[in-house]
């Protein structure tokens, strides 16, 4: 067994879109045997047209992540978390995050009444690893990898969703965090960028950890 799978029995990997969590998750996951458990942007029928109108389609696409998210948390709490690894890409309590940046005042409110009615409680990660970078470097992973659904985001909405993570994540505490500074890290693209991230992540020992590769 990896010393990550000994110590981190349920790890979750976020970040900003572009950032590259899925892939990473993925990884990770693959390298230690875990159960995956991603966000599905792909089966969201409202994304594509919310990134070409934002105001008219950022309830709908809103309220689909949530309700997908809650389902795939409701069947985490099925699994036996003492026997089985489990690697995701999305923390429910960054759900609003998105919510406040997007949503009307009006649609907040009806959002924020959902949400509180309906998100479950879910055990909370063993390990959080928010991966940040800024959004010129944001827009460039998003240009490189060429989704055509992806090519409307703008700078000016990358800037505000940076900026919204960062202080979602400096007030995090629900888990042990490693922030990584993701600007001139590639563990998807480097073999030696993973090692080193793996490397700093079995060294993980306090509540709050920060981790940027040298340049």
């Amino acid at each position: 067994m990896s010393p990550i799978a000994a110590r981190f029995r349920h790890v979750v990997v976020e970040g900003p879109i572009g950032v590259g969590k899925t892939s990473l998750a993925r990884r990770l996951g693959m390298s230690i045997g875990a159960h995956l458990m991603l966000e599905q942007p792909e089966a969201n029928p409202f994304l594509a047209r919310f990134y070409r109108e934002p105001a008219r389609h950022a309830l709908a696409t809103q309220l689909f992540f949530l309700f997908q998210r809650i389902q795939q948390l409701t069947e985490l709490r099925q699994l036996d978390l003492f026997r089985t690894h489990v690697v995701g890409d999305f923390l429910l309590e960054k759900d609003p995050l998105f919510a406040r940046l997007t949503l009307a005042d009006d649609e907040l409110r009806l959002y924020e009444q959902l949400y509180a009615q309906l998100a479950p409680r879910a055990p909370a990660p063993d390990l959080v690893i928010y991966l940040q970078a800024p959004a010129e470097t944001l827009i460039e992973r998003i240009a490189r990898r060429g989704n055509p659904d992806e090519s409307a985001i703008g700078e000016e909405y990358l800037h505000r969703l940076t900026e919204s993570y960062a202080r979602f994540f400096h007030h995090f505490d629900e888990a042990p965090l490693l922030v990584v500074n993701a600007e001139h890290l590639n563990p998807i693209a480097s073999d030696a960028d993973y090692e080193l991230l793996v490397s700093r992540i079995e060294k993980m020992r306090g509540r709050r950890e920060y981790f940027s590769a040298a340049v």
